[in-house]
């Protein structure tokens, strides 16, 4: 039996390690945790096999937990640290690309520190809400076979949502409804096209590491398409004022609840992401300012993360790039009986626990520096450097088709930005085919 000071301490030093590898990602637009999932995954062979001190302490199955913590907290520092590149530079992904806009009102007005104060309670609360409504959440799904009821619903409840998120586009005030109605819808299709042609496309990397195609398309309709516009509209960026957000713990408490309820719906949902919970949120609430939407945004991601988790040992359901390599690693236990749940999950909680908090004070302190020398950053140099970047990993993780799959994904991103357009609907990338496949079942 291994000795459990030492497994808490080894528990530590790779959550640690996740922290650091979920601060690169998050800074990085377009380098997602998913592909740090991915690449653990794959030496985590050779992690066991190499002769090291530790098979003296540690027996394989228990590193192979320890290199899962690494991945839930990599995945969970990544939804605090990626806000500072949506705010401050215009370079979302999938997940934050609803807080684009708010954000960089606040970062327009001198106000980009506050704005990632809001991000940082957002998902730090939602941790707190998710460890509270943990318990409700196993006997929705393991007492009421919550999952089963949907599952035959599954069809109808994604091709309601689809309509739900574009019929709300009616409420733009840049266009006339029936114009915002026809461009999502457009956006939603040729998104959902997109992803049905890459789908089972083969994936060709130069290298040993490897991803699948949805990489090089959620980069080009996030990530790439944002930072092209960027540098064709470079905004004039004032002087940041470092100061505390003034807000009522009402707004808080309203804007995390909503977010993490939201956000756990993600879980369980296929197709559904951490965008169109967002909006269902914010559609449920009537106070829409960019602070409200900034926290819940923020509860709704850091939420999605946990109750992944959740899903995978409560319903056997990988719903997440972590989830599934996590579910690779481990063999994972059902969790059965409320008052034993299994190890492995136990362990992975406790990561959360470590790695929240630190992502919190990493990510005041980074938004800090950043709203403080960004005005005498070189913008444009920055951007180009990052869409070289992008390209680059592009091609080291899917070859010469992964970068015509970024090109074909960035033109397409182009479009809601150009038209004012929610990007979620670019989500149809994943949404559109799931449909199609419970269509033909």
């Amino acid at each position: 039996m291994m000795d459990t000071f030492l497994l808490l301490v080894l528990l530590f030093a790779f959550s640690m390690l996740g922290v650091l590898l979920g601060t690169l990602t998050g800074l990085v637009p377009g380098f997602h945790p998913n592909n740090v999932a991915f690449i653990l995954l794959s030496i985590a062979p050779v992690i066991i096999a190499a002769p090291h001190f530790l098979h003296a302490f540690v027996p394989s199955d228990t590193l192979l937990v320890l290199v899962a913590a690494t991945i839930l907290a990599a995945s969970v520092a990544h939804t605090f640290l990626s806000f500072i590149p949506a705010a401050f530079i215009g370079a979302p992904e999938g997940d934050t690309a609803l807080v684009l806009l708010p954000a960089h009102r606040l970062l327009l007005e001198g106000r980009a520190y506050e704005a990632t104060v809001l991000s940082v309670i957002g998902s730090f609360g939602a941790v707190i809400f998710s460890f509270l409504f943990f318990i409700p959440f196993y006997f929705i799904f393991a007492s009421l076979h919550f999952y089963e009821i949907l599952q035959s619903l599954m069809l109808y409840i994604l091709i309601g949502i689809s309509t739900l998120l574009i019929f709300t586009e009616s409420f733009s005030e840049r266009m006339e409804a029936y114009q915002a109605i026809f461009l999502s819808s457009l956006v939603f299709i040729l998104s959902g096209l997109f992803g049905y042609v890459i789908l089972n496309m083969p994936v060709h990397a130069p290298f040993l590491f490897r991803s699948t195609m949805l990489f090089p398309a959620l980069t080009g309709l996030f990530g790439l398409s944002t930072i092209l516009f960027s540098l064709l509209y470079t905004p004039e960026i004032p002087e940041q004022s470092i100061e505390e957000p003034v807000i009522e713990k009402g707004s808080i408490m309203k804007s995390v609840i909503s977010g993490s309820a939201f956000g756990s719906l993600v879980s369980f949902l296929p197709g559904i992401t951490s965008a169109h919970a967002t909006v269902m949120a914010m559609l449920a609430r009537r106070n829409r300012e960019p602070e409200q939407v900034i926290m819940t945004l923020s509860g709704v991601n850091t939420a999605n993360v946990f109750f992944c988790i959740g899903t995978l040992f409560l319903i056997s359901r990988a719903r997440s790039g972590a989830t599934i390599a996590i579910s690779r690693l481990l063999d994972v236990q059902p969790w059965e009986e409320l008052i034993i749940p299994p190890s492995a999950l136990v362990y992975l909680l406790i990561a959360v626990l470590i790695a929240a908090p630190f992502s919190f004070f990493i990510t005041k302190y980074i938004g800090k520096q950043f709203a403080l020398h960004f005005t005498r950053l070189p913008y444009r140099k920055m951007l180009s450097g990052i869409a070289i970047f992008l390209a680059v990993l592009v091609f080291l993780f899917t070859g010469a088709l992964g970068l015509l799959v970024l090109l074909v994904g960035t033109c397409i991103g182009l479009i809601p930005i150009h038209f004012g357009v929610r990007r979620s609907n670019c989500m149809g990338v994943l949404l559109l085919p799931i449909i199609v496949m419970l269509w033909q079942l």
